[in-house]
């Protein structure tokens, strides 16, 4: 029952999904915690923001086109948003907000636990907020032979050189981990149905890693399976990284078995 203690958390996204809704909702009532959580598309981003202060509202998930907009209207950054210059969570304390980024711990984390070799050649297409938090990551995993793959040259050099990476429009020739961080094959948006890659770029490649969560089987990784490939989804980022955005909110660290319910559960009915 929903009571004036009740805390209320959000996310904001230019496209909202319930995936978050029903994962976060979903440890709630298992744990029995006054917590619920609703999903949004703000019209205007900066009253959106003044209201999680002023209600208050206890936390935010911020995914695109909002993770980079939302900086300056936050009053601190921790270590994980600032040294990407990218938001996805911001939390409530007492009026006080504070922007983290959970997309980088939970890229990091699966590239290691999947095993994918750091010495193969990696392209990552997409030069926005998420493009930071992955090539961070993937740098940070040990990659060190990496294209940043993005139309906006201005940008896309920009976080290449920052990284110590190449800056491509295109793909590399023989690329063998590819990575999408563009809203390409979301289910609902412009590029619904579309492959990120092209099918030569696929089949040259023996790891794709989708980061589009809605569906969880994207064009792009229907076909990496279809050809054998080995792949990370998109399901498995956003799990990883609510959960730890779970933690911030409510200060409870569900177990993997949890985190793993919840997932299945939030993209039963997505």
């Amino acid at each position: 029952m929903l009571s004036k203690d009740t805390q209320l958390c959000i996310s904001m996204s230019g496209n909202p999904s319930n995936i978050g809704t029903r994962f976060h909702n979903r440890l709630y009532d298992e744990l029995g915690l006054d917590y619920v959580y609703k999903a949004f598309s703000p019209t205007d981003l900066e009253q959106a923001v003044a209201g999680i202060r002023g209600l208050p509202i206890r936390g935010a998930a911020v995914s695109m086109p909002f993770k980079e907009q939302v900086i300056p209207m936050l009053d601190r950054l921790d270590e994980s948003a600032k040294a990407i210059d990218s938001v996805n969570t911001i939390v409530n304390d007492d009026g006080v907000l504070t922007g983290y980024n959970t997309d980088y711990s939970a890229v990091a984390s699966l590239l290691a636990s999947h095993g994918v070799p750091t010495d193969l050649t990696i392209a990552v297409r997409g030069s926005g907020g998420m493009g930071k938090a992955v090539v961070a990551a993937c740098r940070d995993t040990g990659f060190t032979h990496g294209t940043l793959v993005a139309r906006n040259v201005d940008t896309g050099r920009a976080l290449a050189e920052q990284y110590g990476w190449e800056h491509s429009r295109e793909v590399p020739e023989g690329t063998r981990v590819l990575v999408n961080v563009t809203p390409l094959g979301m289910a609902g948006g412009e590029g619904e149905g579309q492959l990120s890659f092209t099918e030569a770029e696929i089949d040259a490649a023996d790891w794709i890693v989708d980061v589009v969560a809605k569906p969880s089987e994207t064009p792009l990784i229907a076909a990496a399976r279809e050809r054998g490939k080995s792949v990370i989804t998109g399901a498995e980022v956003i799990a990883l990284q609510a959960a730890e955005q779970f933690v911030l909110y409510t200060g409870v660290r569900p177990t993997d078995e949890q985190i793993r319910a919840a997932s299945e559960f939030s993209r039963s009915k997505a």
